[in-house]
């Protein structure tokens, strides 16, 4: 089923969507415009979105939609899907440079999403996602950016490129897929964990085991819009609006009121990606 879900219960606390692709559409015929999205996720207490564009159209994409927005700010990045094709083709230097170079975009205020996927990307493709890794750290570092990190399946080498490279001083694990000691080695080093509707499908009681032990000044939101559309709408297309979803999911897993929760996770985000 393609159709949009309906809009749920507005939150009371604004909230931002931490992780977004407005640029994406899933699917074509059912596309939402920035002004549509932002009208819709305004409506249901998600305020703030930040547009994460992880190959170099999406993220010139994503710093003029930051720029012509005043909602949106900006993530620019390699997928680490996408350091393999371009180094096969000989172009992963310059595409680099190229985001370097955005990434000096005051409305770019994150460098990523960037990382390891072990899921897609065989052995033979892994020295250079590590070698994009790298590169997008030195960036953050150099640029004062956040960092966001893409971690599929790739949990123990993304932790050793952090602790060998130097993580900055921001960072924020997208779409937290790891375990409760994987949130507490997160926790103590100051990283983010954002999560997505995944802590919502029946499925995922180690997600929740994380989100349980992560402490409430560590946690963020997202969608990952158009995908992983939280439950009850699981498999139709997500966007921002569907936020107080996932948050309400949260806040019953921590045992707290979503206000609490919401109040939290604002403050959470305005540490990662400044205000705006």
């Amino acid at each position: 089923m393609t159709e949009r879900p309906p809009a749920p219960q507005p939150l009371r606390v604004p909230v931002a969507d931490s992780h977004c692709h407005l640029d994406i559409a899933d699917p074509p015929d059912d596309w939402l415009s920035v002004e549509d999205a932002l009208a819709r996720s305004t409506a249901a207490g998600v305020s703030r979105i930040v547009q994460i564009g992880c190959d170099l159209p999406g993220a010139r994409w994503a710093v003029e939609a930051a720029r012509a927005h005043e909602q949106l700010v900006a993530g620019v990045a390699l997928h680490p899907n996408e350091a393999p094709l371009l180094a096969r083709a000989g172009t992963l230097d310059a595409g680099l440079a190229e985001i370097d170079a955005l990434a000096a975009d005051p409305v770019v205020r994150a460098v990523g999403e960037t990382g390891l996927d072990y899921y897609r990307t065989g052995e033979d493709g892994r020295p250079d996602q590590e070698a994009s890794f790298r590169a997008h750290i030195e960036m953050a570092k150099r640029h004062g950016k956040a960092l966001v990190i893409h971690d599929r399946d790739a949990h123990d080498d993304v932790l050793r490129v952090l602790e060998d490279a130097g993580a900055p001083d921001r960072v924020v694990f997208h779409c937290f897929s790891g375990d409760a000691a994987m949130a507490d080695h997160c926790s103590a080093r100051g990283y983010w964990m954002s999560f997505a509707g995944p802590v919502t499908f029946k499925n995922a009681d180690g997600l929740r085991a994380a989100l349980a032990v992560a402490p409430m000044d560590r946690l963020l939101v997202e969608t990952d819009a158009p995908y992983l559309t939280p439950v009850p709408y699981r498999g139709r297309p997500n966007a921002s609006y569907l936020i107080p979803h996932t948050l309400r999911a949260m806040a019953e897993v921590k045992g707290v009121d979503e206000d609490t929760l919401a109040s939290a996770i604002a403050a959470s985000t305005e540490a990662a990606f400044g205000s705006w």
